[in-house]
């Protein structure tokens, strides 16, 4: 998928994409069920979701789990 796609372009090491890969796919697990079924929907908020991955990234992120919960909080999606 081209979320998947981008994150791993970026320029960290293996031991850093395996924590960006985890975090955006964490995310996306409570991400997803707020989504439209809609394809171009889903590959809109996946592409969304990566960037926002990315930037908390930029600003020094590394922990897999404060980076998922910083991404759903940025995303706007509400835990139940």
């Amino acid at each position: 998928m081209k979320a998947r796609q981008l994150i791993g372009k970026a320029s960290y090491g293996p031991d850093e994409l395996n924590v960006l890969f985890q975090a955006f796919d964490e995310a996306w697990e409570v991400v997803a069920p707020s989504v439209s079924g809609r394809a171009a929907a889903i590959e809109s908020a996946r592409l969304k979701l990566a960037d926002i991955i990315l930037g908390l990234a930029r600003e020094g992120g590394r922990d897999a789990e404060q980076m998922k919960d910083a991404a759903i909080r940025i995303f706007g999606v509400r835990r139940k």
